[in-house]
């Protein structure tokens, strides 16, 4: 676990994205929908990415600040979810991918969410979700905590990566939808299950990949039929919360 929350391995997680293409059409797919939503947003406000890391957002929004818990290099801004140095209502979006399961207490993020956000701001979440093969591969095959039957959604971090419940997205907005929607000033918009197969395929951040360059049009055809039959194929699901 030192290793995962090590800055030094941002150099890795950037040559890892780039030389596997799929990977990068699931980022830049990603940073589309960001995108998509930033359009729903006020005109004026400050942009955030939470958890950056290795990703190029600016690529497709570049008034994005990009920031992350560990103070990678070439990152905006070192930023912590759960007290962001902002303003009150200074912020217009907050994109999110694949980091909200990180955060140990989602209660100090909503509330800080709702400070810095504008009448109007927006929250975009990609983050796991619990699905038929992908709720297996989550708690007996991913290296990360993943417990959907926890009845807190806090959870003792073991380190910025190294702590997690990847269930943590389907707990707060499916379980608990309505205790969420009892304690926040957050209005969800849209709750999209995707993704089934073509992450696990490619092997995320992993060094190695089982889907070439070639197939991923297939790939990706595939996942969206799958998604067609039933949400419940999917591993990753996209949240939109308004203020």
């Amino acid at each position: 676990m030192s290793d995962l929350d090590s800055p030094d391995r941002i150099a890795e997680i950037r040559q890892i994205i780039e030389r596997k293409k799929p990977l990068r059409r699931f980022y830049q797919e990603t940073y589309e929908r960001y995108h998509d939503c930033l359009g729903r947003c006020p005109e004026e406000g400050i942009v955030l990415e939470l958890g950056s890391g290795g990703g190029f957002i600016k690529e497709v929004i570049p008034v994005a600040v990009t920031s992350d818990v560990l103070p990678y290099e070439g990152v905006d801004m070192v930023v912590d979810a759960m007290k962001m140095p902002f303003a009150d209502s200074s912020v217009r979006a907050i994109f999110m991918s694949n980091v909200f399961h990180h955060i140990p207490d989602v209660n100090a993020f909503f509330k800080e969410a709702i400070r810095c956000l504008k009448p109007g701001g927006r929250i975009l979440i990609m983050d796991q979700y619990c699905g038929w093969v992908s709720t297996f591969i989550y708690r007996y095959v991913h290296h990360e905590g993943f417990d959907p039957n926890l009845s807190t959604w806090k959870f003792e971090s073991t380190g910025p990566l190294g702590g997690a419940n990847g269930a943590l997205a389907c707990m707060v907005f499916q379980r608990d939808l309505k205790m969420f929607q009892s304690q926040y000033a957050l209005n969800m918009v849209s709750f999209r299950p995707h993704s089934p197969f073509r992450y696990w395929w490619v092997g995320g951040l992993k060094s190695w990949s089982l889907l070439p360059d070639w197939l991923d049009p297939f790939a990706r055809w595939l996942d969206r039929a799958l998604i067609r039959v039933s949400r419940q194929f999917a591993s990753f699901v996209d949240i939109e919360l308004v203020k």
